[in-house]
């Protein structure tokens, strides 16, 4: 570099670039490309998870999950992440956890078990399962990203290494938190509480269950509906000759799985909403689902976009300074993707702001693929909402009850 020249020079627009986002007002940087492809398929899968819990069907799983917990009350620590695992591996969202935290409670503190050990970790779990699930905003995006990559990654790649890898995370983290802080018995805080009636009363409470609920018939049926969207996704991703193709010949190419995704999404959010959900349609925008969906749509739309104005018009700057870095030691990614996850508190806005960059940059795609747990980062502070609810839902009161801060990264492999 010549003296004299400022290195910030090189940040310095193309003569193309043009106003027309956020950045560009200021910086004049050109806006990027915004995720259309990976939205749509968000959305289809937010809508048809919408429609199926307005129908009662994920009442019903709850219920089936109920039964296992209350089956096998000591074991508690380590069925309750189980279970809230696989209840995110199924729906493709979290936020089913929140009913089940007050089942966890009662159980919990009816077995004499420290409540925090079995609801932190669950929490934990109901999280670290989104990269487990075939119909997952972050799996969903993760997909059609790589599907780019000189090294395109199917559903069923991903889903080989992301299962196996949370669910051993998830049981670590369980036993590890077996033996969490003292034994209720031998809490002189927590014994100290229950010697007031009041406190006594409030800490046990009543009993919150589902097992005393009757589901009409149509929650089971869009439980089965939303069951085979999901198996013929997978069958579709893992057999590909299974998709039309289309094109001419010489040309051809078979049905995306993006919009494979979309289709069937759609379809049977379509059939459960017809058959299911008579006189519920107004409900369907008021659920929990619905309503973080949304939100983690318009986090990746901004997220996203304002990621790919930004490495777009700085791309040779950074393809220099981190091209040799992230291929001499491409674990450097997994950091920064763990770190981003934390700053937007989704995985899904996480993968979409810098799995395209780890794209760009050469980053082996075998490599992402075996980091995507690293999306996950937003365990380290207790400050999203499932977290947050997991505290809340804790009436024993103990000392950092239900910090779910303090499992640490280390017990999820990526």
């Amino acid at each position: 570099m010549s003296a004299g020249r400022c290195p910030l020079r090189r940040l310095r627009p193309r003569p193309d670039q043009r106003p027309g986002s956020p950045f560009a007002f200021v910086f004049h940087l050109a806006p990027g490309k915004p995720p259309v492809e990976v939205l749509l398929t968000i959305m289809a899968v937010i809508g048809c998870a919408s429609v199926l819990q307005t129908a009662g069907g994920l009442n019903v799983m709850m219920r089936v999950a109920e039964k296992i917990l209350r089956r096998h009350p000591q074991y508690i620590t380590v069925l309750a992440p189980i279970t809230t695992w696989t209840l995110t591996v199924m729906c493709g969202t979290g936020h089913v956890v929140y009913t089940m935290f007050p089942i966890i409670y009662d159980i919990a503190i009816k077995e004499g078990v420290r409540p925090e050990r079995p609801m932190a970790v669950a929490s934990i779990a109901s999280q670290i399962g989104i990269c487990a699930s075939p119909v997952s905003v972050a799996v969903v995006s993760m997909v059609a990203i790589m599907s780019k990559s000189t090294v395109p990654i199917s559903i069923v790649q991903l889903l080989s290494i992301s299962i196996p890898a949370t669910f051993c995370g998830v049981i670590v983290a369980a036993l590890w938190s077996l033996k969490r802080g003292k034994d209720l018995d031998k809490d002189p805080v927590f014994q100290a509480k229950i010697q007031d009636p009041a406190q006594k009363n409030y800490i046990y409470g009543e009993s919150t269950t589902l097992l005393d609920k009757e589901f009409p018939k149509e929650a089971y049926w869009s439980a089965w509906i939303f069951f085979s969207a999901i198996a013929a996704v997978v069958l579709l991703g893992a057999f590909p000759e299974l998709r039309p193709v289309f094109g001419a010949v010489g040309k051809a190419k078979a049905l995306s799985m993006n919009i494979a995704i979309q289709i069937m999404m759609l379809s049977a959010g379509a059939i459960i909403l017809m058959v299911c959900c008579k006189g519920k349609i107004q409900e369907i925008t008021n659920g929990t689902v619905f309503k973080a969906g949304m939100v983690a749509v318009i986090s990746i739309f901004g997220v996203a976009w304002m990621a790919d104005t930004f490495f777009e018009a700085h791309f040779e700057l950074l393809k220099g300074a981190l091209a040799g870095v992230v291929a001499t030691k491409p674990w450097t990614y997994a950091i920064v993707l763990f770190v981003v996850s934390k700053f937007v508190n989704s995985q899904a806005a996480a993968i979409a702001a810098m799995a395209p960059l780890g794209v760009s940059l050469g980053v082996d795609p075998l490599m992402m693929l075996a980091f995507i747990p690293a999306s996950y980062g937003y365990f380290i502070l207790p400050t999203y909402a499932s977290d947050l609810a997991c505290i809340g839902f804790d009436r024993s009161a103990l000392p950092a009850s239900a910090n779910s801060s303090s499992i640490t990264a280390s017990s999820f492999p990526v």
